[in-house]
């Protein structure tokens, strides 16, 4: 084995725990990533700790709760100094080699308000070496320039995503072996045969995010007939206030580009779901590609391997589609970790946060981890073993505000935009859903009819929403930043106690 494990970090954007294992899992076919759980430790309550995409990724890099990195949305910076996980192993002498994308708005200040920098929030995490450029609405990226070598006549975004039909499920415009999943995999079998032993590569693949359209033979893989209903609210549940300002935010039709007429009829829902299974199995191809290479160089044993999501995609579930809500479907991602000499075919039923992925990685590699970083380490969980003190909920918070272009929440609720925000608490058996705001609190039981149905108001459950919600008070209370908590200033100089 050599001094120090290859890490290969894969990030899939968008992809919902369900579908690899859980509701959905019977009806889309992931073999590579079930290979890869069998052989690996699984983690089957893990959620995001925030969304959209910028802020969730903020999160997994840098290891903080929004409520501390406080780039919220996307577009909101993230302060320069911030420790992530790319600038902790590069000062530690690895390279962070990253392969596709961070979604990352950069701290203006010290900068030009005409940098160029300043006008896109897919910009680069510092600290990472851009090996390949992937971007999802920026069109100078990589693969674009790749599919113009290649003959094809390029749109500008969105239409690079348009299907090439008068359908939403017509095939992409690109074939399979030229997609931007098949081409990120391509560059990365490219380029690590290369690299010494001891490398770090962050993969970021786009897909399943929207906009659904698929190459063949992904865009007809998966019958419309054949599809799953999405979940619904229980019979006579009065809609939460949140509920019909967030179904208009993010309609069906944004789903696909060149159907803005697509109504949320049960035919277009089960097609739009359809799209998405094929997209995830297209990546799943293609991770498997990845697991192939390492085994075939020799590398496998020796590589740390970790595959997650940022977010997931409510696909159509009580109305809504995309991920900034407080359904679990936006937040309950896929979290596979397979550590050399670790556990094989083990499952963690603990609940974990996509804030303890960076920490367990560094700790993994040898590195301190910073005191900044709200998450833990889940070293013992790979090893198969249960710390003696863990967690016993897990927690994310949504804003859903806009300081440039208030959001229907703003306008159509009256909300301040300070208020637009929301903070979720899961136990084993509950889970509270509290606003910044006075819209009304929500209480589910997990284990009766879970999300379908509010008990907010049952007077029975009242003991339950008080302790739910001193938990969350003290959870609060618990994780400000910790960039120097545990730093002193005397007369002795500067101290640093233990975490």
């Amino acid at each position: 084995m050599p001094a120090r494990p290859n890490v290969l970090f894969i990030v899939i954007d968008q992809l919902r725990a369900d579908c690899v294992f859980g509701a959905l899992s019977q009806y889309i076919e992931l073999p590579h990533l079930r290979a890869l759980a069998d052989d690996a430790v699984r983690f089957d309550c893990h959620h995001s700790v925030t969304s959209p995409c910028g802020p969730s990724r903020v999160s997994l890099l840098t290891g903080q709760y929004a409520m501390n990195h406080r780039a919220v949305r996307n577009g909101t910076p993230v302060r320069a100094d911030t420790p992530n996980l790319a600038t902790v192993v590069k000062d530690a002498g690895i390279r962070p080699l990253l392969y596709g994308y961070t979604d990352h708005a950069i701290d203006p200040r010290g900068l030009e308000p005409v940098d160029p920098r300043l006008q896109s929030y897919e910009e680069l995490a510092p600290g990472f070496e851009e090996i390949v450029r992937m971007r999802l609405e920026t069109d100078v990226t990589a693969w674009e320039d790749d599919l113009r070598a290649k003959g094809y006549d390029v749109p500008s975004y969105p239409d690079t995503y348009r299907p090439a039909g008068d359908t939403p499920d017509a095939p992409a415009f690109y074939a399979a072996e030229d997609s931007d999943t098949a081409f990120l995999t391509d560059k990365v079998l490219e380029d690590l045969p290369n690299r010494a032993p001891g490398w770090c590569a962050f993969v970021a693949y786009i897909r399943p995010h929207q906009p659904l359209v698929a190459p063949a033979p992904y865009n007809t893989m998966y019958a419309p007939a054949d599809m799953p209903p999405p979940r619904a609210f229980a019979l006579g549940e009065t809609l939460h206030p949140f509920v019909p300002v967030s179904a208009a935010r993010n309609p069906i039709s944004g789903m696909v580009v060149g159907f803005p007429d697509l109504e949320p009829t049960p035919g277009t829902i089960a097609q739009m779901r359809a799209l998405y299974f094929g997209l995830a199995t297209e990546v799943d191809t293609h991770i498997g590609r990845l697991i192939d290479w390492l085994k075939d160089s020799g590398q496998y044993e020796d590589t740390l391997i970790v595959v997650t999501a940022d977010h997931g995609e409510t696909l159509g579930d009580f109305g809504l589609w995309g991920k900034v809500n407080y359904f679990d479907a936006s937040h309950h991602v896929p979290l596979l970790f397979r550590a050399p000499g670790g556990a094989r075919g083990h499952v963690v039923q603990a609940p974990t946060e996509s804030i303890d992925v960076t920490p367990t990685i560094l700790d993994h590699l040898g590195i301190d981890i910073p005191h900044s970083m709200d998450g833990h380490s889940l070293a013992p969980f790979l090893m198969g073993d249960t710390p003696s003190h863990w967690r016993r909920h897990s927690y994310s918070e949504i804003d859903f505000g806009n300081p440039i272009q208030p959001s229907g929440f703003q306008t159509n609720l009256g909300i301040d935009l300070d208020a637009c925000n929301l903070a979720i608490l899961r136990t084993a058996d509950f889970k509270l859903v509290q606003f910044a705001s006075d819209l009304p609190a929500l209480l589910f039981d997990m284990n009766v009819e879970g999300e379908a149905k509010n008990l907010a108001e049952d007077p029975e459950k009242t003991r339950i929403l008080l302790d739910l919600s001193r938990q969350m008070l003290c959870h609060r209370m618990r994780n400000p930043d910790g960039t120097f908590s545990r730093t002193m200033v005397s007369s002795r100089g500067l101290e640093v106690g233990a975490a």
